[in-house]
This record gives structure tokens, sequence and C-alpha cells, in this order.
């Protein structure tokens, strides 16, 4: 199971009003490895001023890299984490979340093409 949904967001979801703040909250509650992750890489950014940031770490353990890939495989969550910190997301392998900053377009674009992934494969990222 992706995330441990209260009863109150179960109910809004009942009703077709799930707000985006109570959302990304259980998501943050459910997946605190990808949360940590994903507000980090914010952070960095925006200290940097860059027109992105990027993972390099591998996750510490299996629970780990199971909320990162869940995380990031869901339209919705990934949906609800760029609207709450104004960014777009992109993600390559196991662990390589990128967080690009809305106008970096080129740059955003350049990351998600097929030579990005090809050119980011290693052997040791083949079994991640």
């Amino acid at each position: 199971m992706s995330l441990t949904v209260p009863p109150a967001l179960l109910e809004q979801a009942r009703e077709g009003k799930v707000s985006t703040v109570d959302f990304v909250d259980c998501v943050r509650t459910s997946l605190p490895y990808a949360w940590e992750v994903v507000s980090r890489l914010v952070k960095e950014r925006e200290a940097s001023e860059a027109a992105f940031a990027e993972n390099y770490e591998a996750p510490p353990d299996e629970v780990a890299r199971g909320q990162l890939l869940r995380c990031m495989a869901s339209n919705a969550m990934r949906d609800a984490l760029e609207a709450y910190f104004g960014i777009r997301l992109a993600f390559q392998n196991c662990h390589k979340v990128a967080v690009f900053s809305t106008a970096a377009t080129d740059a955003y674009n350049r990351f998600i093409t097929a030579e990005a992934q090809i050119l980011n494969q290693r052997p040791e990222l083949v079994d991640c």
C-alpha cells in the first residue's frame, strides 16, 4: 500500500473533495523518505538559485527505496508535490529525483530525454 490514509481523508475522497494540503500531508506522513528527498532538493535548488537540483544518494534501505518509487510512480502524488512546492519533478533510475524551477523548461526537457537516461546508467544501478 502506498499511503496510510486517515479516516477524514478517506471521507473527503468519497465526497470527491480531497484538499491538496491534506493529500500532501498524507504523502508526507506516509512516505517520509520520499518527502525528505523532495523537500531537501527544493531547499538546495532555492539556496543555489540553480535551474534544478538532483539527488545522487541511494536510499539507505529497501523501505526507503520503495517509498521513493511509490511516490515518483504516482501521478497524483507527483502533481500534488509539484503544486505544493511550486516546482517540477523528474525521475531517473531508482533514486535520481530532480527538482526543477517551473521556469527551467530547457533543463527539464534535457533531463527527461532518452539520451539523459542512457548517460545516467551505471552497472551498480542495473538492479536498483
